[in-house]
């Protein structure tokens, strides 16, 4: 693609002030003027005191020799087309990038170069015996010429720049998306090899965030979206997924609490990074519940849940049809009650099943009621239980029987 005109890049040509005269006599300078100006930037400039013969030294002595061709031709033909130059001074920039280094050192040596050359342009036009009034027009056409080559370097700096963070996000969503994905987060060569790309060494442990992407605000205050460099970042339909590093360690929690205030998010539990899609399923699992809507939608306040602290609940949520069914069998029984009746014996019969020694009493105390109207809910359920009660496979299948129902009923 070819550069902007010349006009959009010299927005001023003081060069028109200047007489053609002088281009005659710098063009027999040029070598000299560049060995004296090479020399200086070395000299004032630590990081190209490199060899000449190095590709930095090379790249040194080139430029340095554009640059003062560039100004003799300008002085020559003040509007003469510069788009090879131009390219030259961003391919400059993009290079400084590309090998780690930044645009201080480079603006550095253009700042030197402007002195030195400004210096040594002026006694080659007193000693040509050309007039003083060159002088000033000469030194604005030198700050002029090194100011745009400056920016030029800049422009080609952060393009680079833009171009290597571009494919370094690219290379860290498509890590997050074989993470979240089972069949592929097993192929541990595929994970590395996408780790390596992305430039995130694998952690020990993950933890998925999923956020609500609604009306609860706008950008994220912390990691994910806006930084946290270790934060990988994807969106899943309306969510946003974060998986974050080393989730147990300390305030990484308080610090993801505060990034989402104002939404409704959910904190998968810590997993090895081959498990992060179980974390978010987990997550994805406990922001469906109604609890959290209760809570918050987003909107008032959001709603912040760790999926870690209810795994059981979470696990019944994923099989929530089937715990129905389970209610149904083992709890049938029950329906042919009146309503009020039924639901005060589920309560004693969940009360009984999470006591240690199944009397009247404890289970009284658990559920707030006198002693006797225990024995009398205890002696019901032996009614329509009967030896089920004492059996362990009975009692397992009623207690996820009644967790499924505490998790599906009405809320106050």
């Amino acid at each position: 693609m070819s550069m902007q005109v010349p006009d959009e890049v010299f927005t001023r040509r003081p060069w028109h002030e200047l007489p053609p005269a002088l281009a005659v006599v710098l063009r027999p300078r040029m070598d000299a003027i560049a060995t004296d100006m090479i020399g200086v930037i070395r000299d004032e400039v630590p990081a190209y005191r490199r060899p000449l013969d190095s590709a930095l030294g090379r790249d040194l002595a080139g430029s340095v020799r554009r640059a003062i061709g560039q100004f003799v031709e300008l002085t020559e033909e003040p509007h003469s087309r510069q788009e090879h130059h131009v390219r030259h001074f961003r391919t400059l920039g993009r290079l400084e990038f590309l090998n780690g280094r930044t645009t201080d050192a480079l603006q550095a040596a253009f700042r030197v170069g402007a002195r030195v050359g400004a210096r040594l342009y002026a006694e080659t036009a007193r000693s040509a015996s050309l007039p003083l009034e060159v002088v000033m027009p000469l030194h604005e056409a030198v700050l002029t010429h090194i100011n745009v080559l400056s920016n030029e370097s800049v422009k080609g700096y952060a393009a680079a720049q833009a171009l290597a963070e571009g494919g370094l996000q690219r290379s860290r969503r498509t890590l997050a998306a074989c993470l979240l994905d089972q069949q592929r987060a097993a192929r541990r060569d595929v994970v590395e090899s996408l780790a390596r790309q992305a430039q995130w060494p694998l952690p020990d442990a993950v933890a998925c965030l999923l956020v609500r992407q609604g009306a609860g605000g706008g950008r994220l205050s912390g990691p994910g979206q806006e930084g946290g460099a270790d934060v990988l970042a994807l969106t899943h339909g309306a969510d946003l997924v974060l998986i974050v590093p080393a989730p147990e360690s300390n305030g990484t929690v308080e610090r993801l609490r505060t990034a989402v205030r104002g939404r409704t998010a959910a904190l998968g539990p810590a997993v090895p990074p081959r498990d992060a899609w179980v974390s978010l399923h987990c997550a994805r699992l406990m922001l469906a519940g109604h609890a959290v809507t209760a809570a918050g939608d987003g909107t008032a306040g959001g709603a912040f849940v760790r999926a870690g602290d209810g795994l059981a609940e979470a696990h019944l949520r994923h099989g929530i049809h089937i715990g129905r069914l389970l209610g149904d069998r083992t709890l049938g029984v029950l329906r042919d009650l009146p309503p009020g009746r039924a639901a005060r014996l589920a309560e004693t019969l969940d009360a009984l099943l999470m006591s240690w020694s199944r009397t009247a009493p404890e289970v009284a105390r658990a559920l707030g009621i006198h002693p006797q109207t225990a024995r009398k809910r205890l002696r019901r359920l032996e009614e329509l239980f009967g030896d089920r009660l004492s059996d362990p496979a009975f009692r397992f299948e009623a207690l996820l029987a009644l967790r499924t129902r505490a998790l599906t009923a009405p809320r106050a």
